[in-house]
């Protein structure tokens, strides 16, 4: 068994076992965390190419190295999507997930804050990497 689906299974167990009557747990969520994090590890380098070459296109490609990577939530380290980041090949190299912190500006507007890490667990330790901006955001349908 591949060590992905050894995850899959390891946590449908979990919810399994730890989900009584009192916890709600949306299952449509934890297939859209799971399946998003299967998406960008299985098809991150070709939807990085794809966005280099849409890019390039229309005439505002960029010379440094990029790469498809997820955001994660901090404070809870929930996988919620993808970007593409890009900089110098040796601070991209670094970047492990971007994190997002969501906050409202004078309680009206929405600001999402994306930031290139080098961990892709933010409740662990985490550094900003310097040089490395977000180019992209990933969307996808469940």
């Amino acid at each position: 068994m591949s060590r992905t689906r050894k995850i899959i299974a390891a946590v449908a167990v979990a919810v399994t076992l730890f989900s009584g009557a009192a916890m709600a747990v949306d299952f449509g969520d934890l297939i859209g965390v799971i399946g998003g994090g299967l998406v960008v590890g299985a098809l991150g380098g070709q939807i990085n190419d794809f966005i280099n070459t849409v890019t390039f296109n229309r005439g505002v490609g960029t010379d440094e190295e990029t790469k498809v990577i997820p955001i994660v939530s901090v404070g809870s380290g929930t996988s919620i999507g993808a970007a593409q980041v890009a900089g110098p090949k040796a601070a991209v190299e670094k970047v492990k997930a971007v994190a997002e912190l969501a906050v409202s500006f004078r309680d009206r507007i929405g600001v999402r804050i994306l930031i290139p890490i080098d961990s892709a667990n933010p409740l662990e330790r985490f550094r900003r990497v310097q040089q490395v901006g977000v180019s992209a955001v990933i969307d996808y349908k469940l």
